[in-house]
């Protein structure tokens, strides 16, 4: 006999009903847990939920992320991450699987916390943002110096304190939050911010401090995310980031253009030692003045050198006054002879300008002149003479062509009452008014009936110039 048939009370269920049962089964026996594993097979639906699977050596569980809590969640699940998941867990009843929907995810441990971060830091090196060529250099004596960190901590104080020892300087604090969920964020909006003064009442600072005071890796977290890296990186102004103990690193340090073991020791990076500057002045004033001081005493030594072995006065000018002397002397001697040469010179010209040569001259070139007009004239009256008989000839043909030799051999020109010429019987209408024109003299004329084709017979009656075209 079988166990079923022993068994006749055993109440039946349907398959939707045992899965409710071990659904409300599951969910009342883990209604909240946490569960550790490493995060596969992970997947982001269009839906906005998020798959994957938590997994160890032995077994696999099935997580799911619904949409409002992944945009809520503070670490986003990356493939392979090792993660603490806290949620309940619950039945999918149509796969017949269970499986854990997540509430909140942290990582699993600092080792996975550090191999996060080292993962981070190598995708941003290789975009060159760690490239010392983008550092820029720190301003030698800053008028403005801007300050990112808690408005209440013991940072902003000795950062203050250190700088009004050092180099008393303007300080504009952009509070931020230093650690949680909001700090990334704020931080990233300081430097923005910061870099966006200029146009206000506000002065832009020549030099950016990101401070916050020691802690655990866990708490310097709001440095090492992406958006306050890459703001880091985009600010225009130099920045110092000081987060930290000495022996803390953060990956702001590495985009910063300078990093600092401390907060007191950034704000020894951003101003120079007062006093030390003070004694340099001095320094520089006291060898300035030695130099100017010993420079004169060597130019007055060389002078007085020169001076010893320079003649004396009336010895410098005895030859050039001797040299004047002669020349003054024999100057009027030089100007007599001179004007007596041109006198020569000029009487000898004039010797040789005579009248009957000139005269000569005038009645030569009268002569040539007479001759050319005479020329002129002769060529003038043949090319007139030549352009007559040409235009003659033009006439003569001009002649040959016109219609009215035609009309002197008998012929008559006909037009119409609009003035056009009829140059065929088929133009010509019945009673339209003619105008003939003979070589004498023109008559009008009325056409009456139409002649035949390819005839053209013209009788008229007229009456003085009138007349009839039959």
């Amino acid at each position: 006999m079988s166990e079923a048939a022993a068994r006749p009370n055993l109440p039946e269920f349907s398959v939707s009903e045992i899965a409710g049962l071990l659904k409300r089964t599951v969910e009342d026996a883990f209604p909240f847990v946490r569960v550790r594993g490493e995060i596969s097979g992970l997947k982001f639906a269009s839906s906005g939920h998020v798959y994957f699977d938590l997994k160890d050596d032995k077994a696999v569980l099935n997580a799911i992320i619904w949409k409002q809590t992944a945009r809520l969640l503070k670490l986003k699940p990356e493939q392979g991450l090792e993660v603490v998941c806290t949620g309940r867990i619950t039945t999918y009843p149509g796969s017949s699987r269970y499986q854990i929907i997540v509430e909140q995810i942290e990582l699993a441990g600092v080792g996975a916390l550090m191999a996060m971060l080292e993962e981070r830091k190598k995708k941003l090196a290789a975009e060159g943002l760690f490239d010392a060529a983008h550092k820029k250099p720190l301003p030698f004596l800053p008028e403005v110096v801007g300050v990112i960190s808690s408005p209440t901590g013991a940072v902003i104080r000795d950062i203050m304190h250190r700088l009004n020892d050092r180099f008393p300087r303007r300080v504009l604090l952009w509070p931020v939050a230093v650690q949680g969920e909001k700090a990334a964020a704020e931080v990233a909006a300081a430097i923005a911010g910061f870099n966006a003064f200029g146009t206000g009442r506000l002065p832009k600072p020549d030099v950016l401090i990101v401070a916050r005071g020691g802690g655990s890796i866990e708490d310097l977290m709001a440095f090492n995310e992406e958006i306050v890296v890459r703001a880091a990186f985009a600010s225009a102004i130099p920045l110092i980031s000081a987060v930290g103990h000495e022996t803390d690193t953060t990956l702001i340090d590495f985009v910063s253009d300078r990093r600092a073991p401390t907060p007191t020791a950034a704000a020894e990076m951003a101003v120079p030692l007062r006093s030390e500057l003070l004694g340099q002045v001095a320094d520089f004033e006291r060898r300035t003045l030695r130099c100017f001081t010993k420079g004169m005493e060597d130019r007055s030594r060389h002078l007085s050198q020169l001076a010893r072995v320079l003649p004396r006065a009336d010895q410098l000018f005895a030859q050039p006054r001797q040299r004047f002397d002669n020349w003054a002397e024999r100057l009027p001697k030089a100007l007599r002879r001179n004007l007596q040469e041109h006198r020569r010179a000029f009487a000898e010209a004039g010797a040789q300008l005579q009248d009957r040569p000139i005269k000569s001259h005038i009645k030569l070139l009268e002569e040539r002149t007479m001759a050319y007009a005479r020329r002129f004239k002769q060529i003038q009256n043949s090319r007139i003479a030549e352009s007559r008989r040409h235009i003659d000839s033009l006439g003569r043909v001009l002649e040959g062509l016109s219609y009215r030799s035609a009309l002197d051999r008998g012929f008559a020109l006909v037009r119409g009452e609009d003035g056009t010429i009829r140059r065929r019987a088929a133009q010509v209408t019945s009673g339209e008014g003619l105008s003939l024109t003979f070589a004498d003299g023109g008559v009008a004329a009325v056409a009456s009936g139409t002649p035949a084709p390819g005839k053209s017979k013209s009788r008229g009656k007229t009456s003085g110039n009138q007349g009839s075209l039959f």
